[in-house]
């Protein structure tokens, strides 16, 4: 086995061995060789080839998310490191942990004309966990240093070591115990080749640090709970079987609570509100807005998960704020409803796990009035689309209906994931979405990431500019036969139709609908994917038979829809609910 001889390089792969990170996603380079060596040279780690810096970022933090594990990034200095930039923002506000390994120049050759070089110390620090910005070692090539940075070689070796050590020790501890990406930036001097047969290294482990258990009166809340008429929880971003059932079941069954949740939650029950802005919006609608918004509004509102797809709920509880809001998340709570009154810093099943048997079913028509608005809305759905003409609705509830059991589905941004709101979707499906910054650039690649080891197989729904955004996360070899998509194709960003100031002038379609006539037919071509086209329901149906079999290659089926409808036949469901 060959080793990079320089220590820095040496020392990071070393942290990542002791703490059993073995997930390497790389992108080409030359400075970045001696990381490159270490790591490909060790059979202990897992290593990924992604050239573009930005869909390697973003295939990393679907690894993380799949394996719910740390995933390293390593990539050569200059702007191919500012290209990590949306996924780790994405893993800021997800909590999801990447540890973005940088090699750069010498600081004496930052700022002095040197090529493919820029400021890299720092460059995430509002967007990054912690930022550990390593010394040069002065013990490789010192006749360097010694030309041009002669004051570096004031410290020795070992100081260097211990400082380096200290750094990425506390990179590794943010990232494993608050669940935050961390940037470790490395310079190196050249020769960025030199091996050796031996690693010339050895690290000493601290013990992990611990996180204290918050200390909470069960009792006291128990209290509060069980006297409140009307309690409302939501839940937001949630990984598959995170919640035991016993639990879900508890909730569901007490009068006297609703329970809102949103398809990336990936919970489901009976006595469940699935789709909330089928409840939220008729009461907007209602000539009695007031009265019906008052009915809802919760005594307590208990919350957990990550971020809130709804932007009807949102408002509706800024407005119509609860008495109290509780939020159970280890890490942190974002005041999204500007009312926050507790935190409670642990993961929600092991909250519930003390906190439900001392609670107890209270006397209500909370939950039973609000059953009835959802029967209302899903009969009426029903019958909606039986009378809708071919559009993203339509195909939207076909596609969902059509999932097999057990399949990664993940859902792209913008209108796909809102559209997915309003449908049901089987329980045994395990629903992934980027929605820490809610962007469309990484769907894709997050996609591939997360399917790479996963035993069943995985489902990307996605719009066309999403898609095409991200057409780059196809340029790797671990995109896997069993991995399909579904591109809703209608022409632009169909969103922006549902949205205030939409029109039909040349501006709003150039510079907010962003309208083309593109298809994916040449880009599946180009990258080794089935393709199939569909342009109508029949189509649809006949094509949907095929599409999740087995087969040699994955697979990709495009379905067009009337761009200038879509919104037509959106708008006019809520209206026909109400």
């Amino acid at each position: 086995m060959k080793y990079s001889a320089i220590p820095s390089a040496q020392t990071v792969m070393l942290y990542c061995q002791s703490r059993g990170i073995k997930n390497i996603v790389i992108s080409p380079g030359s400075r970045n060789a001696p990381l490159t060596i270490s790591f490909t040279e060790n059979p202990f780690f897992n290593c990924f080839s992604i050239v573009d810096e930005r869909s390697a970022a973003f295939f990393a933090l679907g690894v993380a998310l799949q394996q719910k594990t740390p995933t390293v990034l390593v990539c050569t200095s200059g702007s191919a490191l500012l290209n990590y930039y949306p996924a780790i923002a994405e893993a800021f506000y997800s909590d999801v942990p990447l540890i973005v390994i940088s090699a750069d120049r010498p600081s004496y050759k930052i700022d002095v004309g040197d090529g493919q070089t820029i400021r890299q110390d720092h460059v995430f620090d509002r967007h990054i966990g912690y930022s550990a910005n390593l010394k040069l070692d002065v013990c490789h090539h010192p006749d360097t240093i010694r030309k041009f940075a002669p004051q570096l070689l004031e410290e020795t070796q070992g100081e260097v070591q211990n400082f380096n050590e200290s750094q990425i020790l506390k990179a590794f501890n943010k990232a494993l115990l608050q669940r935050q990406p961390v940037h470790i930036n490395i310079p190196f001097e050249e020769p960025l080749y030199d091996t050796d047969t031996k690693c010339s290294l050895s690290i000493s482990i601290p013990e992990n640090e611990m996180n204290v258990e918050e200390v909470i009166d069960y009792e006291s809340l128990a209290n509060q709970w069980n006297g409140a008429k009307r309690k409302m929880i939501l839940v937001g971003v949630n990984h598959p079987n995170e919640i035991a059932q016993e639990h879900l079941d508890h909730l569901a069954n007490d009068p006297s609570v609703v329970v809102f949740t949103e398809t990336t939650s990936n919970l489901h029950h009976f006595n469940f509100f699935p789709s909330i802005d089928s409840i939220i919006f008729p009461i907007e609608k209602s000539n009695q807005k007031v009265e019906k918004s008052k009915e809802l509004q919760p005594d307590i509102l208990l919350t957990f998960g990550g971020m809130i797809v709804s932007k009807k709920i949102k408002a509706y509880l800024r407005e119509y704020s609860p008495k109290q809001h509780w939020h159970i998340d280890p890490i942190k709570a974002f005041d999204t409803y500007f009312c926050l009154d507790k935190h409670f810093k642990m993961k929600p099943n092991i909250f519930l796990e003390h906190f439900l048997p001392k609670t107890i079913s209270t006397s209500s028509t909370y939950q039973l009035g609000w059953q009835e608005v959802k029967a209302n809305y899903k009969s009426k759905r029903t019958a909606y689309i039986h009378k809708a003409p071919f559009s993203d609705y339509t195909v939207f509830d076909k596609v969902l209906k059509g999932i097999p059991e057990a399949y990664q589905v993940h859902l792209a941004n913008s209108s796909t994931v809102r559209y997915a709101q309003l449908f049901d979707m089987h329980p045994s499906l395990k629903v992934y979405c980027n929605r820490g910054t809610s962007g469309i650039d990484g769907s894709s690649s997050t996609a591939l990431g997360a399917a790479f080891f996963e035993t069943e197989p995985t489902l990307l729904i996605t719009g066309d500019l999403s898609f095409f955004y991200d057409c780059n996360a196809y340029w790797n070899t671990y995109v896997k036969s069993n991995f399909r998509i579904i591109l809703i194709n209608n022409s632009g960003g169909g969103i922006f139709r549902i949205l205030p100031g939409a029109n039909d002038s040349e501006n709003f379609e150039t510079y907010f609908e962003t309208a083309h006539f593109r298809n994916a037919e040449n880009i599946c071509e180009q990258f080794g994917i089935d393709y199939t086209l569909a342009t109508n329901e029949a189509q649809l149906a006949a094509a949907l038979i095929n599409f999740y079999g087995q087969g040699p290659k994955p697979k990709l089926l495009e379905v067009q829809t009337p761009r200038k409808l879509n919104n037509k036949i959106l708008l006019g469901y809520f209206d026909f609910i109400s």
